[in-house]
């Protein structure tokens, strides 16, 4: 399957950086396009690089408050801390520019955006982006502004009758969940950890949506320990029903890539190859059922050099239409790049060995299986509201 790629990239998005010791360190970012570049990804005929203008005010508050980005302008000048808003946080600590980098994200994501609905089956990616955890008036969870709202709020301003949003992070997608808890023009669909062990603490399958948003919100709250069989098994069981019921204008999905059983800071068990296996039926499902239209963003990850450069290099090129062989060496080049960075040893092929093999959920229900049983708290909560039967 084909598809062209505008990739959105400037050096400057790695501006966005809490600083030294920060799990959210941007040489993840600048090592994944260093690898996509090295592979001859971003290369391609079917990729087109564009650069971002920041997002204005005017576009931020479409989904933020304008006392909110007041302060994280003036945060970002004075340094000093405005817990009113939750900025000066272990997790958002002030930073000098710290408006002008998060505006840029923002930029590059609405970018991504208005490439996508431009013409029908272009791919678009801003791989910097996917900050879901900002809400209306507060930083929250590494995230200024939430760059994928911002993008369906300016899709559905566009013309797009319909967007589903796909949150395969490891932690709840919450901010961009309560933009949209009240929309049903907006489908939200949140793969991710169980509450009960990981932040934000929300998440429950109890949470589908308000008013006309009832049904419209999708959580799968998954065991820790879970790994590539049982992941995959509760995508399948949730994630294609329920975006062909819902038929999408545009698909928007975020691939934070911490789930991996190498993350530091959560408890999945997935290999690069599970999560490789979900960008290519997200693909798929993209040109089913929209057009191709289909905006991908980055996300979380925290094993900056072993994980997250492969994962998304393995996003952009199916973005691309030209997908990187597993087995495929990384670059000697990129490797050194990596050590001279991060001072790791990077990984030497594109795969973990593993071979992203589940079994459909429609073969049966197993009750003693908690993951299991998490599909079906998911399938029970909110299949009806879209004519479809909980039971495999």
């Amino acid at each position: 399957m084909t598809g062209s790629l505008v990739m959105v990239w400037d050096e400057a998005l790695t501006h966005y950086d809490f600083g030294p010791g920060h799990p959210l360190a941007p040489v993840r970012v600048a090592l994944t396009v260093a690898l996509a570049r090295e592979l001859g990804v971003l290369g391609a005929p079917s990729v087109t690089m564009l650069s971002p203008a920041p997002a204005t005010d005017g576009e931020l508050a479409t989904v933020h408050d304008d006392d909110y980005i007041a302060a994280v302008r003036q945060a970002g000048r004075s340094l000093v801390p405005d817990p009113r808003f939750g900025l000066g946080t272990d997790d958002n600590p002030v930073f000098e520019g710290m408006h002008e980098a998060s505006a840029l994200v923002a930029g590059a994501t609405l970018a991504a955006a208005r490439a996508v609905w431009a013409e029908s089956g272009v791919h678009a990616a801003s791989i910097a982006g996917g900050l879901h955890h900002a809400m209306r008036r507060a930083a929250s969870g590494f995230c200024v502004y939430n760059d994928p709202a911002i993008a369906i709020r300016w899709l559905l301003a566009a013309g797009a009758e319909r967007v589903a949003y796909v949150d395969t992070d490891v932690h709840h997608g919450d901010g961009v969940q309560a933009a949209f808890y009240t929309d049903p023009r907006v489908l939200t669909i949140s793969l991710h950890e169980s509450p009960a062990t990981l932040f934000p603490g929300t998440g429950l399958p109890s949470e589908t949506g308000e008013g006309a948003g009832e049904g419209y919100a999708v959580n799968v709250a998954l065991p820790a320990g879970t790994g590539d069989a049982g992941w995959l098994r509760a995508f399948d069981a949730v994630v294609p029903p329920l975006l062909r019921a819902f038929k999408p204008t545009v698909l928007v999905s975020q691939h934070g890539c911490d789930s991996h059983l190498l993350d530091p800071l959560a408890h999945l068990e997935l290999s690069i190859d599970a999560q490789r296996l979900a960008q290519v039926m997200l693909h798929e499902l993209a040109h089913e059922l929209c057009d191709g239209r289909w905006l991908v963003t980055g996300g979380g990850g925290y094993a900056l050099v072993q994980v997250v450069p492969r994962t998304w290099t393995h996003l952009l090129a199916i973005a691309a239409g030209a997908p990187v062989d597993p087995l495929m060496e990384t670059p000697a080049k990129w490797r050194e790049l990596a050590r001279s960075l991060a001072g790791e040893t990077a990984p030497l092929t594109m795969t973990d060995g593993a071979t992203g093999a589940y079994v459909p959920f429609s073969s049966g229900m197993d009750p003693s299986d908690p993951v299991d049983r998490a599909i079906m708290r998911t399938r029970g909560a909110v299949f009806a509201s879209h004519g479809l039967l909980a039971q495999p």
